[in-house]
């Protein structure tokens, strides 16, 4: 439990860094996307600034912030996993998220460039 909380903490940290002193509806969006990837266990693969076990979500932002249909491929990503796109991890489907959920954290991981 104590590493669970102390991971909750730096991802908050690294979050703030990032995000810096955004307006209130962003830092809003942002702590509502973070509860949601902590919440579904997103955080158990993926860290916002480092590789653990998946990519490190500031570098998924980062590759795709310039695709047009950024959000919409990573919804799909998120809902029905894949394999081969980050290494030899599969990332395994997110069955137990609605589509809505699955856009909002796409939505916030692309803030995190």
């Amino acid at each position: 439990m104590k590493s669970k909380s102390y991971a909750a903490l730096a991802a908050a940290a690294a979050l703030g860094a990032i995000l810096g002193s955004g307006s209130p509806t962003a830092r809003a969006e942002a702590a509502t996307g973070l509860a949601l990837a902590q919440q579904e266990n997103c955080m158990s693969c993926h860290s916002v600034t480092r590789q653990f076990m998946g990519p490190a979500l500031h570098d998924v932002a980062t590759r795709y912030a310039d695709h047009e249909d950024a959000a919409v491929y990573l919804k799909r990503k998120i809902l029905d996993g894949s394999a081969g796109v980050w290494g030899v991890v599969p990332m395994p489907a997110n069955t137990q998220l609605t589509p809505d959920q699955a856009a909002t954290l796409a939505t916030w991981i692309l803030t995190l460039k």
